[in-house]
């Protein structure tokens, strides 16, 4: 059975949390998309082009945060060809600060031929599922 694009989702998450970065990024293609919008919880919004600047985002994502921070999917759903729903909450402490950070982002990922060609944050489910009907994630994304 192939992999489908939920279990590698499944993976590159559980690989973020055993922090096997290498790992996690092997999900990613060479000229993966990812969007961050203005989110107030989310840092550094903008539109990251290629595996090497996403990684760096994801790397500015984790260093703020101690060894402990961790992901739970707590839901994930085939919407059609290859785009992914996901919900996951993340919790840890600051790395300076100590504070105990909690809270639930919604993704919209688009899965092609086992790597994740495209990935957007949202503030809430409402949001990703909304964002899922727009052209660019619903059928060929031609941006």
């Amino acid at each position: 059975m192939s992999e489908s694009g939920i279990d590698v989702l499944r993976d590159q998450f559980a690989a973020v949390n055993e922090r096997d970065f290498p790992r996690a990024m092997g999900h990613y293609a060479e000229d993966v998309v990812l969007i961050i919008k203005e989110l107030a919880r989310v840092p550094n919004p903008g539109i990251y082009e290629g595996k090497q600047a996403v990684g760096e985002w994801f790397g500015d994502w984790f260093r703020a945060f101690a060894p402990d921070y961790r992901f739970e999917i707590t839901e994930a759903r085939e919407l059609g060809d290859g785009l992914i729903f996901m919900c996951a909450e993340h919790r840890g402490k600051g790395r300076a600060s100590g504070a105990e950070v909690h809270q639930e982002n919604a993704y919209l990922y688009r899965v092609s031929g086992g790597k994740v060609t495209r990935v957007q944050l949202f503030a809430d489910k409402a949001g990703a599922l909304e964002a899922a009907s727009l052209p660019e994630w619903s059928g060929d994304q031609t941006d």
